[in-house]
């Protein structure tokens, strides 16, 4: 085939490569690992070499499986190739997982009892199905939500277990002991309907191949050459079928990045990649480390964090672009005013013409956006948020809609939201009765349940559940104005059943929704009325965009990967927010590891500036608690990191000293003092490695031994129990254990 045909310039993809680059696209034989560092170009090697491949003669355009985990990357990847072997790229097997085994699958549909046309179900219908069977069965699906069994499930298929190779102990007690068996009875019942879910796309390539030895030689022989994106991110099922599919010719080119593998969470195998040269007889490893994104100091920090783990191959980030300027890190009195001062920075950054969409905040977990929407829309500062924001999430819509009916009962569209979440028993049936009664006496659909209830219209079960909710509706608005606000709608959450739903549900964002129902909670400190605090709402919810300066970008960190911005600020860095205690307590070192990789990647978001902060007291759970700063703080390179800084925007102008010593800890440290903290209290600034630790009472009383009796102005009177540095471990009378910094607490 020639060239001419081919519509290619043999020249172009390799011009402008740097050596390691250079290397990795010439390697075109066995088995390749690609290390690819954040920023070192990883898809212009993957893409160069596909063009090699192809204009070498090497290997037709239908002998390469490209495959990658998004199909955005994969329609990326398509434009890219296309651009330089022209339209044969449409025979290269290009695509995601899913999608390449969909294809197979339709070919082999027969093998594994369907037929070519079956359909791929979503989640819900997954739900709804797994539901029926739980009935049939009579598993309860208050003890076990339908959605923790189908994530028992997934994760089987995420292994590439079928039914009869999930071990028994392994299934234990989930469902009384069913649940092995339910999923013998969901995989029958989708063969019934001819329907797969998407883990069946690849389990039942699987059962395929190794039952059809045939099937598989003919892919073997097809397909000569296999490249893989972003492997640091597959699950034990598609590393089993790449290597079904690599055969004995080993062509297969990974090209990945363990420091960045951040999604163990669901189902990706870090392990994959970490054992890629002894999974593979022969493997060349090929280091991507020219980084053509950040400027020096921000690599030098990501190296120095990541160097932490020792469960990593190993490479370090380098740039051609200088040092650039170091990095910013900031402690803050509390939560709030974090928020008020990176919106102040990022107003002075627009000032100086920066463009806001090159600015983003990065966090840790959802819930944390909030108290940031709040200010960047009480300034007018443009932003939007990867994914809904705050408000707009479907459990805070439920939980609004709560109060909504409880301010105003004739506000319809509420009472139809929350009449039936959580679930009441009330049919389709029922529902359009209550609407008939409400169209019929022209009254609200409150009002109209209310007349219903005292009648026999409604089946009696229908009745009894719709009386009891009207009840509490009655019963809430009558304490209402008796109770604190936050108090209240926790109240309000709990006696509904909504908490419960939600607690119940076991899928992977049920956490999240959880700690954001705990923020609204924490939101309704601030004001003294539910009218008012719905008024609030109703403005922050009507917010405009100015699309003509752009807007910041607010995410969490899983929401980042693959991007980058100018500016990124990452707020929260404090033990047990970031990194997430519940991470750690689940999976010990190994979630401790995943957890700095994340850090890693919020910190090569950034391409010139970057800011790190955390906060002394933060509200969790609607308790002030003190806050340490991360690990991860302290782990981050004095030389890179500025060594000057005004410290909280509202405490004004205040002057730092520069440490001389070494602490008890190694570090350096020292302290400054300013009259303008909160209630013109003295205050004290401490500087741990290059860095400032954040605003804490002063107290001249620093030296304290376990056992010690002291004062907390939030917990109250305690017991120190163990002492590290200046983290104190107290058992307090009421608040029990916690972990606080000795500038808090004061002897009595």
């Amino acid at each position: 085939m020639s060239n001419d045909l081919l519509n290619i310039n043999t020249n172009t993809w390799t011009e402008d490569l740097n050596a390691s680059q250079k290397e990795a696209v010439k390697t075109l034989d066995g088995p390749l690992l690609v290390l690819s560092g954040a920023g070192t170009g990883k898809t212009r090697v993957l893409t160069s070499r596909l063009a090699e491949l192809v204009s070498n003669g090497i290997a037709k355009p239908w002998n390469i499986l490209a495959v990658t985990f998004t199909n955005k990357a994969a329609r990326e990847m398509k434009m890219r190739v296309a651009s330089l072997v022209g339209p044969m790229v449409e025979q290269v097997w290009l695509g995601t997982f899913h999608s390449l085994a969909a294809k197979m699958l339709r070919r082999h549909a027969d093998l594994v009892g369907l037929r070519s046309d079956f359909t791929i179900l979503d989640i819900d219908d997954q739900i709804r199905l797994l539901k029926q069977l739980m009935d049939a069965e009579d598993i309860d699906p208050k003890r076990w939500p339908p959605r923790l069994l189908g994530g028992a499930i997934s994760r089987w298929k995420d292994r590439g277990l079928p039914p009869e190779k999930v071990d028994v102990a392994e299934a234990g007690d989930i469902a009384n002991g069913r649940v092995r068996a339910l999923y013998e009875r969901y995989q029958a019942r989708l063969i019934t309907l001819n329907a797969v879910d998407f883990g069946d796309l690849l389990l039942h390539m699987l059962q395929v191949f190794t039952k059809h030895p045939d099937v598989l030689a003919d892919y073997q022989n097809r397909i000569t050459h296999i490249m893989v994106d972003e492997y640091q991110d597959t699950n034990v099922a598609q590393y089993l079928w790449l290597r079904l599919l690599t055969g004995n010719r080993n062509n297969l080119c990974c090209v990945g990045d363990d420091d960045q593998s951040i999604y163990g969470w669901r189902g990706a195998e870090v392990g994959n990649i970490l054992r890629f040269e002894s999974d593979f007889s022969g493997a060349k490893t090929v280091r991507l480390e020219e980084n053509y994104r950040s400027t020096g100091h921000i690599l030098a920090a990501a190296s120095k964090i990541i160097a932490h783990n020792e469960k990593r191959l190993g490479k370090t980030l380098f740039t051609a672009a200088g040092d650039g300027e170091k990095l910013r890190v900031n402690g803050y009195w509390d939560g709030p005013e974090e928020a008020r001062s990176i919106a102040a920075q990022i107003e002075s950054l627009m000032r100086d013409g920066a463009h806001l969409s090159q600015i983003s905040v990065l966090v840790r977990a959802g819930f944390q956006t909030r108290e940031f929407e709040e200010r960047f829309i009480a300034i007018g500062l443009p932003y939007r948020v990867v994914g809904a924001r705050f408000y707009e999430r479907a459990e805070i819509r439920d939980a609004i809609a709560y109060l909504r009916l409880i301010a105003q009962p004739a506000d319809d569209l509420a009472f139809e939201r929350i009449i039936n979440t959580p679930k009441r028993g009330l049919g389709t049936a029922s529902l359009q009765t209550i609407y008939i009664q409400a169209r019929s006496s022209d009254k609200p659909l409150l009002a109209a349940a209310i007349d219903l209830v005292q009648t026999e219209d409604l089946r009696p079960s229908a009745r009894n559940m719709l009386g009891t909710f009207l009840n509490d509706i009655k019963r809430w608005r009558n304490l209402v104005t008796t109770m604190h606000q936050a108090d209240f709608v926790k109240m309000v959450l709990d006696e509904s059943g909504y908490t419960q739903m939600w607690q119940q549900d076991k899928s992977p964002d049920a956490e999240g929704r959880l700690e954001n129902l705990i923020e609204l909670v924490n939101a309704m400190q601030d004001f003294d009325s539910l009218p008012g605090f719905l008024e609030h709402i109703s403005l922050v919810t009507d917010g405009d965009s100015d699309p003509e300066h752009g807007e910041v970008t607010l995410m969490t960190l899983h929401a980042a990967k693959g991007l980058e911005f100018d500016t990124v600020f990452l707020p929260g860095w404090e033990e047990g927010v970031f990194p997430s205690q519940r991470t750690m307590d689940e999976n010990g070192a190994v979630g401790l590891e995943e957890e700095r990789r994340l850090a890693y990647v919020g910190i090569t978001r950034a391409r010139r500036n970057l800011f790190i902060s955390f906060a002394n007291s933060r509200r969790i759970h609607g308790q002030w608690q003190s806050s340490i700063p991360s690990r991860f703080v302290q782990e981050l390179p004095a030389d890179n990191i500025v060594e000057d800084m005004a410290q909280g925007i509202r405490l004004g102008r205040v002057s730092v000293t520069r440490f001389e010593g070494v602490g008890d800890n190694g570090f350096k440290q020292g302290y400054s003092e300013s009259g303008y903290g909160p209630g013109r209290r003295r205050m004290v600034t401490r500087r741990v490695e290059g860095v400032e630790s954040g605003w804490e009472p002063a107290n001249d009383k620093t030296e304290f031994t376990p056992g010690d009796r002291v004062f907390h102005q939030k917990f109250g009177m305690g017991n120190i129990l163990t002492i590290d540095g200046s983290k104190l471990l107290i058992s307090f009378d009421k608040a029990g254990n916690k972990k606080v910094v000795s500038g808090f607490v004061r002897k009595p």
